[in-house]
């Protein structure tokens, strides 16, 4: 009896050892068809190795939040209780569909189980990029009581909830207040099939760069004179506004808070993205007349995955045409979701390519397919030295050293914030002249019609090359 029990014990410690050999793998969804894409993800201070470096890969990857980002404030401080551990690269192979969820979970209304007792069906997922340390965002099939259920078995807390128009199901907003890592709570949620998509709450990050007669008309052959985008709708999210500024008069149709918990405390950022999309007087941005929908998600820089998908779905109810987002953060597939159903509405998607520099991650949402992602020149058509680098680059504007309206009045700006901004403006010109071109018919003509800059063709560090109105309006 005792060598059979020596030998059950040996058996049983050889499967446990070759269990725990078995390495973690990274969870990937991607909404988006039709492009080859590489993912490319990893935390602030991957090397360019771990992107792509010829322009036939496409996009992937994972970008940070801006560098030397101010301190976040009070409010905000509250919900990073501890520094989030940064997360290795992890670059795999994307497909060019979601994956479908495969794994089993307990049927709506099964019994109430004990966090204690659940062991994870699936490996930790790789997470890349920062976020709310204590949180987890997923999407829940079923109602209030589901959800309710859902924390009572998991142990979590809900902390918001509510029905997203762009994800097409129940956003929930899971506090975790034992201290379990996001990425443990990520797999045993994976158990329960009430449960759609499991995310991070992911750190996002405006892309404005430290910094004269706004010298973007000359440079994308656009005549200020003949400049318009009357009537076109175009939504901003970003931080808040001066609407007593001058150059904003008569621009904004209307505004949304989506935290507003947190008091207003920094509005130059959002104040010069509408005025370079269409200020009026002294300022003049690229599209006077447009009608500006803007979006407050930012307090001194920083936002959440949560309050950006809020302001998205205001966003898609304004019946806009464009919406510009000058933000850079982690890959989140409540993201991608969002921005390729937002694009099949026939909205077009405009973002910063991010201001981190040459060997940074991808940024998103930029990154994602079907986003317009917007890199900077200056006067002389020279990058932006901080720039992001990628084969997700999609087109160069003007976003270096330009005047401005801010909080203060005016400024001189410079990032990659601005040049979206830019790109914004020229699209509304080209949708007033053509109401009826589609959101893919203009994507085409810009590729199709910019200046070809640096290496021949379209490359990582300018896209297409520099946009060109007066082209892209002819193609």
């Amino acid at each position: 009896m005792a060598a059979k029990a020596v030998t059950r014990f040996a058996a049983i410690l050889a499967a446990a050892m070759t269990i725990a050999a078995v390495p973690a793998s990274a969870q990937t969804n991607d909404p988006n068809a039709g492009r080859t894409k590489t993912d490319c993800t990893g935390a602030t201070g991957a090397t360019a190795a771990d992107c792509p470096k010829d322009g036939n890969d496409a996009k992937g990857g994972a970008g940070a939040g801006e560098q030397g980002a101010v301190t976040l404030p009070a409010l905000i401080v509250d919900l990073f209780p501890n520094p989030p551990a940064a997360a290795a690269p992890v670059p795999t192979p994307r497909p060019s569909a979601p994956p479908a969820d495969t794994q089993a979970g307990p049927p709506a209304g099964g019994p109430i189980v004990s966090p204690t007792d659940l062991v994870a069906t699936a490996p930790r997922r790789a997470i890349a990029g920062e976020f709310v340390p204590d949180e987890v965002l997923v999407t829940v099939d079923g109602d209030v009581g589901a959800v309710q259920q859902i924390a009572a078995s998991f142990g979590l807390e809900v902390r918001s909830q509510r029905q997203s128009r762009l994800l097409g199901t129940t956003l929930v907003r899971f506090g975790i207040p034992d201290g379990r890592p996001v990425g443990t709570v990520l797999a045993q949620l994976a158990a329960d099939g009430r449960t759609l998509r499991r995310e991070p709450n992911h750190v996002y990050s405006l892309q404005q760069a430290a910094g004269i007669v706004n010298y973007a008309f000359e440079r994308i052959q656009l005549d200020n004179k003949q400049a318009s985008g009357e009537n076109v709708r175009i939504a901003v999210i970003d931080t808040g506004i001066d609407d007593t500024n001058p150059a904003l008069s008569g621009v904004i149709a209307d505004q949304f808070d989506a935290m507003p918990n947190v008091p207003v405390e920094k509005r130059d950022h959002g104040t010069s993205v509408d005025g370079l999309i269409a200020g009026v007087g002294a300022l003049e941005g690229m599209a006077p007349g447009a009608r500006i929908y803007h979006a407050r998600a930012f307090e001194d820089g920083r936002s959440t995955m949560d309050v950006i998908l809020s302001a998205l779905d205001w966003a898609a109810d304004q019946n806009v045409s464009i919406i510009n987002m000058s933000f850079v953060g982690p890959k989140n597939d409540l993201l991608a979701t969002a921005c390729h159903n937002a694009r099949g509405l026939g909205i077009i998607l405009v973002a910063a390519a991010g201001n981190n520099g040459p060997k940074a991650p991808y940024g998103y949402p930029a990154a994602y397919d079907g986003v317009i992602a917007v890199t900077a020149t200056d006067a002389k058509d020279g990058l932006m030295q901080q720039a992001n680098r990628g084969a997700y680059v999609f087109i160069s504007a003007p976003g270096v050293e330009m005047v401005a309206p801010s909080g203060a009045g005016s400024d001189v700006v410079t990032g990659t914030s601005f040049a979206a901004a830019i790109v914004s403006g020229a699209i509304a010109n080209l949708i007033h002249a053509s109401p009826e071109r589609s959101a893919d018919d203009i994507e085409k003509a810009l590729a199709a019609t910019a200046r070809d800059l640096g290496p021949k063709g379209r490359d990582n560090d300018f896209g297409y090359g520099l946009l060109d109105t007066k082209a892209a309006a002819n193609k």
